[in-house]
Parts: structure tokens; sequence; C-alpha cells
């Protein structure tokens, strides 16, 4: 286990380095100049020639990427060409709110879309295999911008059951800072009302964000599920008499959850990068609207620094990803 945790750790240092090497190309190619950006349209020429200096820009890029990796090694992204900030800090403030919808929003994933998995492969060939499978294409299919331009119109404008947007009411008191997570705060802070507010502006964006890996998970599922139930363990296990119960959780189930629990593992970081579109739509501040908002503006320092921090958050949930499996089914080797 220690041979393979080195090797997995070394290799996610060479894949974030190849990753640092690749967005500090792709931003040095950028057609917009920084330099107007953060000086403005009306610089002069001795203007801008300052502000390339303030930034390094005036220096060859291999200098450029030099200071960028010494400043990597202290936890340093540079300063953000928008907001004027350590990109690290606005990584600290808009970073919690996308955990929090990601993490809700897999919830039900997860919840729903192995519980359909597991139903529709039981009774596969009926009414709800037909349906489930459907459901799965078309929550594969749609985009997710679609889906929440739909789930505004219905649930908020003529239901009105759901908030537009937004982490909390206007006027709402926000709780005391501690992880950043509106739903956890309150609920340290004991604050009832501004947990059930905030839940409320949280479950329609989740809901959204949900869709499609409930429908990916569904499929996985019941796929799953179906090659197991083939096995001939399965059938001695059912010429024994088990219970139906029995022989679903604790022998197909069982076997079905390495791919399951991988799938798992690549719709984490789906839903980390994947947020953009649904953060943006529902006015959600988090690391996805403020990764758009640094494309827009050709923040290439934030481009690089929201990069790095969602690699490293996809290379460590694939390695718990793949100690899980190892501890699910043992066959599987280092």
């Amino acid at each position: 286990m220690g041979h393979h945790l080195a090797r997995r750790f070394l290799m996610m240092i060479l894949v974030l380095f190849g990753i640092s090497i690749i967005t500090f190309s792709l931003s040095r190619v950028i057609p917009a100049d920084p330099a107007i950006l953060i000086a403005g349209p009306r610089a002069g020429a001795e203007g801008l020639a300052k502000v390339r200096q303030q930034y390094g820009l005036d220096l060859p890029l291999w200098q450029q990427y030099s200071r960028y990796i010494s400043g990597l090694l202290r936890l340093e992204f540079g300063q953000s060409f928008s907001s004027r900030r350590p990109v690290i800090e606005d990584i600290v403030e808009f970073l919690p709110a996308t955990v929090e919808l990601a993490s809700f929003a897999l919830g039900i994933a997860v919840i729903s879309g192995i519980s359909l998995g597991i139903i529709s492969a039981i009774q596969q060939g009926g009414v709800f295999d037909d349906l489930s499978r459907l459901f799965a294409i078309t929550g594969v299919s749609v985009p997710a911008f679609w889906i929440a331009l739909l789930a505004q119109l219905l649930l908020y404008q003529h239901l009105g059951w759901l908030p537009f947007g937004g982490r909390i009411s206007e006027g709402g008191t926000m709780p005391p800072a501690i992880t950043g997570m509106l739903t956890v705060d309150s609920l340290l802070a004991g604050q009832l009302d501004t947990f059930w507010d905030s839940l409320r502006h949280l479950l329609l964006p989740a809901l959204v964000l949900a869709l499609e890996p409930l429908a990916i998970l569904t499929r996985m599922t019941r796929t799953s599920m179906l090659e197991v139930m083939n096995e001939t363990y399965i059938r001695t296990a059912h010429a024994k008499g088990l219970r139906e119960r029995t022989v679903v959780v604790h022998h197909t189930l069982k076997n079905a959850l390495p791919p399951i629990v991988t799938t798992i593992g690549l719709l984490i970081g789906y839903m980390m990068g994947g947020s953009i579109l649904v953060e943006s739509v529902f006015a959600w501040p988090g690391i996805g609207r403020y990764s758009a908002w640094a494309i827009v503006s050709a923040d290439y320092n934030a481009i690089m620094g929201i990069t790095l921090i969602l690699a490293v958050i996809y290379l460590f949930t694939n390695l718990i990803v793949d100690l899980v499996c190892i501890q699910i089914d043992p066959r599987i080797r280092y």
C-alpha cells in the first residue's frame, strides 16, 4: 500500500506539472492584452509599460513561468487582474459555495441514481425499467442550462415554491463564517431560520446540477447489476433459498459497486468543473461563476489558479476512489 501511494503521489505531481505548463502556455496565446485590462483602455504607452513591469509581463516567457512555479510552491497563484486581490484569496472565498452545491447535488445523484438503477435491474424489461432508461437518456441529452431556465420558470415564476437564485434571501442573517458553506455554518451557529432559507436556495440549482450525474449513475448501476446478476454464484444464492433482499444487497450490489464507485469519482470532478453554467444561471457565487468571470476578463492568473485547484481535487478524489474500490473488492491489485 505504501509503495502504491508513493507511486500515485509521484504521478499526481507529474500531472500537475504538465497541467501548469499547458495552462501557462494557453494563457499566453490569448489575443487579449492583460496590461490593457488592468490599466484600462485609455492608458498610454507609459502606463502600460509600468503595468507590464509591475506584473512581470515584460519578462521572457521562461522567466514568467519560473516565477509562476516558485509562487505555486508557496501556494501563491499571483494577483487577479480583475479583483486586484491574490487569486488564492478569491478561491478561498468562492470555493466553499461550489463545494456545498456539488456535495448536495452529488448526494441527490448517488442516492437516487443507485436506487433507480437497482430497481430497474431487478425489474428488467418491465415498465419501470423502460421509464428509468428513458429518463437516463433524457437526463444525459438535455443541456443543463435549458433545464435550469425551465426549472426557474416552473418552480419560481409559476409555482413560487423555490427562490430564483443566490444563496440567501435579501436581508437574511448571514451565519458566522466557519466553513464557508451556509447550511453547515448556520447549523453550527444554531440559526435554524438561516439554515432553512439557505437550503431552499440550494435545492433548485442542486437538482439541476444533479440531473445528468443521476442519469449516468442510473445507467451504470443498472448495467453493473445486470452483469453480476448473470453470474453463477447469484443463481446459487437463489437456489439456496436466500431472501431476495439478501441476494440483492449482500451479493449482487456488493460485487457491482466497483464500477459504480469509479463513476462517482469521475462525476465529482465533472460537478466541480461543470458548475459554470448552473452557477451563472442561478447567480450562485461559487468557483464556477468566478471561472466564467475570469474567462470573460482574460484573467489568466485566476484561470490557471482555478484549473490547478480543480485538478488537485480531481486527482485526490480518484485516489480515494481507487482505495475504496480496493477495500470493496480485494481482488483488485495495486
